[in-house]
């Protein structure tokens, strides 16, 4: 009987485990559209506005600049969501 607890026990941090991977991985999504535009927008306008950019920085580069960013936060926001969650859940069970 002791057995089929601890499984069932397993069972429910597994469950709560996706759900706060799917809650980050959420979440990090929401920031990467985010910074997408955010960077995009001035990035393309001093591509357009700027001489010293509109010499050096090819599509590649501002495309490279957006995707930087975007990653970036999508990793970000996502890490510090879990383990916020995570924090959260620690501290349920020590109460």
């Amino acid at each position: 009987m002791a057995k089929n607890v601890s499984l069932d026990s397993i069972d429910q941090k597994l469950a709560y485990a996706r759900r706060c991977s799917h809650e980050g991985a959420k979440a990090g999504a929401k920031a990467a559209v985010f910074a997408t535009v955010v960077t995009a927008i001035p990035t393309y306008a001093c591509g357009k506005i700027s001489p010293w950019a509109r010499a050096h920085l090819n599509p590649t580069a501002k495309a490279l600049i957006v995707s930087t960013a975007a990653g970036m936060a999508y990793f970000i926001v996502a890490d510090q969501t879990i383990l916020k969650r995570a924090r959260q859940n620690s501290f349920k069970q020590q109460g």
